[in-house]
Formats: C-alpha cells, structure tokens, sequence
C-alpha cells in the first residue's frame, strides 16, 4: 500500500467523519510531500522569501508538525523525548545532512506514525499533551488540515518561483 493512498474527497462521502478527516488530511500530506518531486537539492533550498521557508523546510516542518500533534499532543512526552525542535521556527533549519530523500523518508515515517496514533481515538477523545490543555482529538485534525493545507500554498508558491528561475 503506498504511503499517500489516493483517496479523494468524494470517496469518502458517506464515510465516518474520522474516515473524512483523515482522507482530506492524506490528500495535502500527499502535496506537500510531492512539492519537492524533480527538484534538484539546490532547488529545495533555495530560500527566495527573507523567512528560513525553503521546500525542503516546509517538508521538514510538516514532519515536525505531525510529531507535535500526534505525537506529543497525544503521549504527552515532550519536544525533547521525541527529538524535535523547541519551537516551530527551528523545524524549518536545514542542516547539511538534510536531503530531499532524508526529508522525505522522516516526513513519510512521521505520517505513517500519526495514522497509527489517530487509529485507536475518537474524534471526541480527549488529548492532553498540548499547551492549550485537554483537546477534543477533531481539533487536533482540523488543525493539522488547515496549517498542512496553507504550506501546501506555500509549497505551490515557491515551487512556481524555483521552477521559473531554472
């Protein structure tokens, strides 16, 4: 099975909410992760906005952004037991060893992990791992749905520009 199944909105209609939720998050988890298909490394970190948002940072951050939610949100252990950056701004720090097939592979081993932390909860369970206290686990997907969503924005953006500057 591959790791974005291409499942699409109307698929899943008559589907569970939970079903729901996490078909639209698999179809932006599938984009941002294909942003960077056919770049060349130096493409991916090419940093054309005065931000650190490069392609492969915002990969990199999306796999930050799954630990944070289905992870520590979930667990309850910390930024430090999951080996993630302090704060969302340094999730996107790029350091030499980080490639378009390292970025990939941890962001597409952070997914499958969230699938299977979200598997066993209901959309009404309660996750306790999260600044904002005690969290209803629907928000927690309608969350990662709008700021994987507005990467994948982003993702477009960038790629347009690097893709025209050759």
């Amino acid at each position: 099975m591959p790791t974005f199944p291409p499942t699409y909105a109307e698929d899943v209609i008559a589907a569970p909410a939970h079903a729901q939720l996490e078909a639209f998050l698999d179809q932006h988890r599938a984009a941002i992760h294909d942003s960077l298909d056919g770049l060349t490394e130096e493409q991916a970190r090419r940093r054309l906005v005065p931000s650190k948002t490069t392609l492969l940072g915002l990969v990199k951050h999306a796999t930050f952004v799954e630990k944070v939610w289905f992870d520590e949100a979930i667990t309850c252990r910390t930024r430090s037991e999951i080996g993630i950056p302090a704060s969302p701004d340094e999730s996107f720090d790029l350091d030499g060893d980080d490639t378009i097939d390292s970025v990939r592979t941890a962001y597409r081993h952070a997914v499958e992990a969230s699938r299977r932390a979200a598997a066993p909860l209901g959309l009404d369970d309660l996750v306790r791992g999260n600044r904002r206290g005690p969290l209803p686990f629907r928000w927690v997907y309608f969350h990662v749905l709008r700021e994987i969503a507005q990467h994948c924005g982003h993702a477009d953006i960038l790629r347009e520009q690097v893709l025209a500057e050759g």
